[in-house]
């Protein structure tokens, strides 16, 4: 798993914007440095990653006031993804994972078994500063548990 310090593995993915678009991560932190908050969630219209999501976005001006960018991450299709930024009002992107490269890339990737449900992301937390280097890690094995977000707001300000 990529820790503090790291270079955070580059990716191309599709972008949930209300349209479908591409997101390079590379190419984004080139355009408009950073720091880039990754946080990844296990699925779209579930209660706790719901939760989760709308609290980035409640918490979103503060995040944006001290130069970060947050993006969802999860393994949806960029489809459902823009269902659910609707259904909840997002102000933010969310980045599709379908094929399961970014959970590989950043080993955050999670079975629920008795589910019948595989290669779900972990709840997880990731900022990446303008260089490209992790600064900051959280990552849960409990679906159920939400990041603290004074934490990540935190490690946004130290990364900018």
């Amino acid at each position: 798993m990529p820790e503090t310090g790291d270079t955070a593995p580059d990716f191309t993915a599709p972008l949930a914007n209300g349209d479908v678009d591409s997101i390079t991560l590379s190419e984004t932190l080139e355009a408009e440095g950073g720091p880039i908050v990754l946080a990844f969630f296990p699925g779209a219209f579930t209660s706790v990653c719901s939760h989760e999501m709308s609290t980035f976005n409640d918490r979103l001006e503060e995040f944006t006031n001290a130069g970060g960018e947050v993006y969802g991450v999860s393994v949806d299709s960029p489809f459902a993804q823009n269902a659910f930024r609707d259904e909840l009002g997002l102000e933010f992107e969310l980045i599709s994972d379908a094929n399961d490269e970014l959970v590989e890339a950043y080993d955050v990737s999670m079975d629920f078994d008795n589910l019948g449900v595989y290669g779900v992301a972990k709840r997880s937390v990731f900022v990446i500063d303008s260089d490209g280097e992790i600064t900051y890690t959280w990552v849960s094995d409990d679906p159920g548990v939400e990041p603290d977000y004074e934490e990540v707001e935190d490690a946004v300000r130290a990364a900018e």
